[in-house]
């Protein structure tokens, strides 16, 4: 059964990004559909998969993660505006039948993904 992960790190503090808001979207041609929003939890990801079985089909999607409101909450002392407001993943999934996990690695000031387990 396929499924759709994800978790955020923020690489900054060296701790999990809880109370991230995230918002998948598919994609089809010029539009987007929001099939999914939820809020990180205390490890920076989710009790359940953003989608799964058949809900998942192949395609394209788009991860949004609220990253300006985390950092505007968090200890750190930021110049206002913020660099990093909401930081979009746009990613192709070829097989609705595999496990495609998406981290997130952010810091106020940059951030990295990759195809993860």
């Amino acid at each position: 059964m396929g499924r759709l992960t994800t978790h955020v790190l923020d690489t900054a503090q060296g701790i999990p990004g809880k109370s991230i808001s995230v918002n998948l979207y598919f994609k089809t041609g010029d539009s987007q559909k929001l099939i999914a929003t939820k809020i990180t939890n205390d490890d920076g990801r989710f009790d359940s998969p953003l989608i799964e079985g058949n809900d998942f089909t192949a395609g394209e999607y788009i991860l949004e993660f609220d990253v300006g409101h985390y950092f505007k909450n968090s200890p750190l002392n930021l110049v206002e505006p913020q660099f990093l407001n909401k930081v979009l993943i746009q990613f192709y999934a070829a097989d609705a039948n595999m496990h495609y996990h998406v981290p997130l690695l952010v810091t106020p000031w940059s951030y990295s993904t990759y195809r993860g387990s």
